[in-house]
C-alpha cells in the first residue's frame, strides 16, 4: 500500500515518462521509414524539377529493360538515369513550346515505315542488321488482341515513354538547328583560316633538353598554372580521392604443381578418348570442326602438329597463363576452291519457319534422288534467290567467301553429288558439292583443344586476403598506411582521379560492384580524410571466376565544387607545371639570339613548315602548337618572332612566305558548312544544358 501511495503521490513522474516514451516513439516514426513528417521520403532515389522518381519505380524499369540480360549493372542505370533525366527535363521544354508526340504519330514510331531509334535497335535481326518485321507485326498484332503478357504490356508501356520522349528531344535539336544562321563576314573569316596558307622556318628547343631534375616546383607554380587555366579544371560536383593498396592474387608454385598433375592427367585421358567431341565436350572445352592450314595454327606448335599422326596428343603447353592440350583429330588434303548448288528457301527466325521450310527441302531432296526430277529444275521453280535462273549454280569458292557453315559444308564435310539439308542466316538451302580443285595440294588439320587456366587455389586467394585484412588492421589511418607502403618496396600505392558520388570506375580498377563500394565507402558520412577502410574490397577475375585482388582504401582528400586545390590536383598539372618552368629557363638562354645560333647550341637544326593554315591541328615535324601558328600569322614576311612557349617545345620562327589574297569562297556552300558543324554537336549537348538550369535532387548514392 506504501508503494502504490507513494506512486499516486508522484505521478506527475509517470505521466511525463508516458509522454517522453510516446514522443520518442513518434519521432523514430517521423525520422525513419519512408515518408517524415519533414518531407524526406527515403524512397525516393531523385526528384528532377519537382518530379519524383521512387527507387521501386526506378529498379522495376531496370528489371523490364535489363533483368537477365547481361552487361555492366551500372552503365545501364546511367543510361537509365539519363532516360529519365529526358524525360522530365525535355518533356517540359516541349511542353513550354507546344510541342508532342500525336497518337498517329506513336503509331508511325513504333509500326511505320519511320521507325523510332529505339525500335530499330531493340527489334534488329543480328544476323543481317536489318529490322525484323516479323517480329515487330506479332507484336503489333499482340496488342491489337489484347494477348501481351503482364510484364510485355508494362515493357510496351515504358517503351512508348522512351520513344515519345525521344521524338522530343529530336523536335527540340530541329528547331535549335534551324535557328542556326552563319553571317557572310564568319564564313569569309572561315575562309581565309582554312585557306590562307604560310611557311615559315623555325627551331624548336625541346623540354626534353633540360632534365626534370634541374627545375625546382613550388606551390606557387602550381597555383599559378591553376590560375591560368581554372576553366579547364573547375569542377561542378564535389570529388574524392582515394589512395588504395592492391594485393594481387597469384598462383603459388604449389598451385601450379596441382595444374599440372591435372593436366597432365587430362592429355593421358584425352589420347585415350575414342569420342574427342564427346570428351572435349565434357571438359568445357569448344571445338571448331574446320581444318585448318599450318600458317593458321599457333606457329610456336603447328610444325609438330602436322608432323603428328591422327589421334597424337600435344601438349600441355603453356599459353597467355593457360595451359592447353592439342590432339591431332583429323587430316586432309583441303580444296583450293569448290563448285556446288544450292535451292534456298527464306525463313523467318522461328522455329516453325524453319521447321516448315526443311520439310519441303526435304520433299525436294527425295524427288531428285529417286530420279522423279532433276536438281536445275527443282531450282528453278522452288529457289528464292538470283541463282534459280542458273539451276541453283554457285560457281566456283575459295575458302571463307560463304557463310561459315556453308562454307564448312562445301569444303570440309560435304562429299560430292550427295544432298545436304542445311540452315544459315540466309534461310534454309538444299547444298549439292558438284566440284573441287586441288591445285596447291595443301594439307589441313582439325585440331580439339582442352584448356586449364592457371588459377590460384581457394588456400591461396584466402591467404592473400588474411594478409590484406592484417594490414588494414595494422594501419587504420592514411599516414600508417603510406609510412608501410614506403618501408615494403613489394607494395604498391595507387591514387585514384577525383572520384564522384555516383562514380563506380575507380583507377585502374575494374568497374564493378567492389569499385562502387569503394566509392560509397569514400561518401560514407563516417568516413573522415585520412580514414583506411576497416573492410578490404575483393574483386573477381572476369573470365574465370576467382578473387584476383583485394584492395584496402584510405580516403586521400575532398573536393569542394569548384577550382580543385594544388594538393588534389597536384599529380594531374605537374607535367604541364615543368614544361612551363622549363620554358621559362630556355626562354631565358635563347632570348636575343638568331636561329641559328640557338640551333647551334642545343646541336639541334633549322627546319621549315609549309603551306600551314590558320586552323591547323597538325603540323608535321611539330605536332599541335597552336601559340605556334598563331604568331606566325600575326608576323610579316621576313620578320622573326621572340621565343614562343609551345606545348613541345621553345620556339624561334621566322615567316618565309605569306600569300595575301585568299580564293574567294563559295560563301552558300561554306555557309552550310559551317552552320553543320554547329547543328552536329546540338544533339549530344542538349541534355547536359537543359540539366545545368534544373533542380534536381540527385540521391542515387543512397540505393546502390
Amino acid at each position: 500500500m506504501a508503494l502504490i501511495s507513494r506512486i499516486r503521490n508522484n505521478s506527475w513522474i509517470l505521466v511525463v515518462m508516458i509522454a517522453l516514451g510516446l514522443g520518442g516513439f513518434i519521432i523514430m516514426d517521423m525520422t525513419s521509414g519512408n515518408q517524415s513528417a519533414f518531407g524526406s521520403d527515403g524512397s525516393t532515389l531523385a526528384k528532377i524539377e519537382g518530379r519524383k522518381i521512387g527507387i521501386a519505380e526506378f529498379t522495376k524499369v531496370e528489371q523490364l529493360l535489363y533483368g537477365g540480360g547481361g552487361g555492366n549493372t551500372f552503365s545501364q542505370r546511367d543510361f537509365l538515369w539519363s532516360y529519365y533525366l529526358d524525360e522530365v527535363l525535355v518533356g517540359k521544354e516541349a511542353g513550354a513550346l507546344g510541342l508532342g508526340v500525336s497518337g498517329v504519330e506513336l503509331n508511325e514510331l513504333q509500326f511505320g515505315q519511320n521507325l523510332s531509334p529505339i525500335i530499330e535497335g531493340r527489334f534488329r535481326n543480328q544476323s543481317n542488321f536489318q529490322v525484323d518485321r516479323e517480329r515487330l507485326n506479332q507484336f503489333q498484332e499482340a496488342i491489337k488482341q489484347n494477348q501481351l503478357t503482364a510484364p510485355q504490356r508494362a515493357y510496351w508501356a515504358h517503351q512508348e515513354k522512351e520513344i515519345k520522349t525521344d521524338r522530343l528531344k529530336t523536335k527540340l535539336v530541329n528547331m535549335i538547328s534551324k535557328a542556326i544562321y552563319t553571317p557572310t563576314w564568319m564564313a569569309e573569316m572561315v575562309n581565309e583560316e582554312q585557306n590562307a596558307k604560310i611557311d615559315f622556318a623555325y627551331v624548336q628547343v625541346p623540354y626534353s633538353e633540360i632534365e626534370n631534375s634541374e627545375v625546382a616546383l613550388e606551390d606557387e607554380d602550381f597555383q599559378a598554372y591553376l590560375s591560368e587555366n581554372k576553366a579547364q579544371y573547375k569542377q561542378e560536383e564535389e570529388t574524392r580521392f582515394l589512395e588504395y593498396v592492391v594485393f594481387e592474387v597469384k598462383a603459388t608454385p604449389a598451385d601450379i604443381d596441382t595444374l599440372v598433375k591435372k593436366i597432365n592427367t587430362t592429355a593421358k585421358e584425352f589420347a585415350a578418348s575414342t569420342n574427342d567431341t564427346l570428351f572435349l565436350e565434357q571438359n568445357y572445352s569448344t571445338f571448331e570442326p574446320a581444318f585448318f592450314k599450318k600458317e593458321d595454327l599457333d606457329p610456336t606448335i603447328a610444325d609438330t602438329l602436322f608432323k603428328l599422326p591422327v589421334g597424337s596428343v600435344y601438349g600441355p603447353y603453356e599459353q597467355e597463363g593457360v595451359y592447353v592440350i592439342a590432339k591431332v583429330m583429323n587430316r586432309m588434303m583441303l580444296p583450293d576452291s569448290v563448285r556446288s548448288r544450292h535451292i534456298l528457301l527464306q525463313a523467318e527466325q522461328t522455329p516453325e519457319s524453319y521447321a516448315q521450310a526443311r520439310r519441303t527441302l526435304d520433299s525436294l531432296k527425295n524427288l531428285i534422288q529417286t530420279g522423279v526430277a532433276s536438281f536445275d529444275s527443282l531450282a528453278a521453280k522452288f529457289g528464292t534467290d538470283a541463282t534459280r535462273t542458273k539451276g541453283g549454280d554457285l560457281g566456283f569458292a575459295g575458302p571463307g567467301t560463304m557463310v561459315k557453315p556453308f562454307n564448312d559444308l562445301i569444303f570440309f564435310d560435304g562429299k560430292e553429288d550427295s544432298l545436304y539439308i542445311l540452315g544459315t542466316q540466309f534461310g534454309v538451302h538444299l547444298v549439292q558439292v558438284t566440284e573441287r580443285k586441288y591445285d596447291s595440294q595443301t594439307e589441313g588439320l582439325q585440331v580439339g583443344y582442352v584448356r586449364e587456366a592457371i588459377v590460384p587455389s581457394r588456400a591461396t586467394q584466402n591467404n592473400v586476403n588474411r594478409e590484406a585484412l592484417r594490414f588494414a588492421s595494422e594501419n587504420k589511418t592514411r599516414e600508417k598506411l603510406l609510412q608501410a607502403v614506403a618501408s615494403n618496396s613489394m607494395l604498391k600505392l595507387e591514387t585514384s582521379a577525383g572520384l564522384k558520388e555516383n562514380d563506380y570506375t575507380v583507377g585502374t580498377l575494374s568497374p564493378t560492384q567492389s569499385s562502387r563500394d569503394m566509392v560509397r565507402w569514400a561518401y560514407d558520412p563516417d568516413t573522415d580524410v585520412g580514414d583506411v577502410s576497416s573492410s578490404v574490397f575483393e574483386f573477381q577475375d572476369e573470365v574465370n571466376f576467382y578473387s584476383n585482388k583485394y584492395v584496402v582504401a584510405a580516403l586521400k582528400s575532398s573536393q569542394e565544387p569548384g577550382i580543385p586545390s594544388v594538393d588534389n590536383i597536384r599529380d594531374q598539372i605537374e607535367a604541364q607545371v615543368i614544361n612551363k618552368k622549363k620554358a621559362a629557363l630556355i626562354i631565358s638562354q635563347v632570348a636575343g639570339k638568331d636561329m641559328n645560333t640557338v640551333a647551334s647550341s642545343f646541336k639541334t637544326k633549322v627546319d621549315t613548315a609549309t603551306n600551314i593554315s590558320f586552323n591547323a591541328g597538325f603540323i608535321p615535324g611539330l605536332g599541335s602548337e597552336p601559340r605556334v601558328v598563331a604568331k606566325a600569322f600575326s608576323l610579316e614576311v621576313g620578320q622573326s618572332s621572340p621565343p614562343i612557349e609551345g606545348e613541345n617545345g621553345v620556339y624561334l620562327l621566322k615567316v618565309i612566305n605569306k600569300p595575301k589574297d585568299v580564293t574567294p569562297a563559295n560563301i552558300p556552300s561554306l555557309r552550310k558548312s559551317v552552320a553543320g558543324g554547329v547543328r552536329a554537336a546540338i544533339a549530344p549537348s542538349i541534355s547536359a544544358q537543359l540539366k545545368k538550369g534544373a533542380t534536381i535532387k540527385d540521391n542515387r548514392f543512397r540505393f546502390y
